[in-house]
């Protein structure tokens, strides 16, 4: 919370009729410095940036934010390119897919002799998926193929449902969607 202007002036000050309406007129406006003084030190750390801050970050590394991205969606897109250090090695590349899809939700398929590299998003962290594609562009060596896409959901997942309880969604959710007690 910030100090009040009438705090700063002697008492004597404070019994006259213009100083403590002069303070009252002023205060909004010295509110308005702290706070965009405050913007400008929280622009300068990413995981404390405001709309601005982060519109500042994606304006210098080219990333175009979607219309649904939440605040902490666009963060975490600033941070993934600022994270995406060469060079390029399979341990760098799962610590930064368990930072971005959570330990368990992908799985990294590497097959050297075919030069190809596949990357399943768990459907937990499906939001996450166009950040994964992006980081494999930007880490994965031109050489190695590399393949991005979804963990469906396997007959294993679906089969502890009942037929009553599956008939409750459209195929492409059963197959697309995370779902309840499966």
């Amino acid at each position: 919370m910030q100090k009040k202007l009438a705090a700063y002036l002697p008492g004597v000050l404070l019994t006259t009729y213009e100083f403590p309406m002069i303070c009252r007129a002023e205060q909004p406006e010295v509110d308005a410095l702290h706070t965009a003084a405050d913007e400008v030190l929280d622009a300068s750390f990413v995981s404390l940036a405001g709309e601005r801050g982060i519109a500042r970050f994606e304006r210098v590394f080219g990333l175009t934010p979607q219309d649904t991205d939440t605040l902490d969606e666009r963060r975490f897109r600033v941070l993934t390119k600022i994270n995406a250090q060469l060079p390029f090695s399979i341990r760098r590349l799962k610590q930064q897919l368990a930072t971005l899809c959570g330990a368990a939700g992908y799985r990294l398929t590497l097959s050297p002799a075919e030069y190809s590299l596949e990357v399943k998003v768990a459907l937990t962290a499906k939001r996450n998926l166009n950040a994964v594609e992006e980081l494999l562009r930007d880490i994965v060596p031109a050489n190695i193929v590399r393949k991005c896409g979804l963990l469906y959901n396997q007959h294993q997942t679906v089969a502890r449902l009942t037929h009553a309880q599956l008939s409750k969604y459209t195929h492409q959710q059963i197959r697309e969607e995370v779902l309840p007690n499966a």
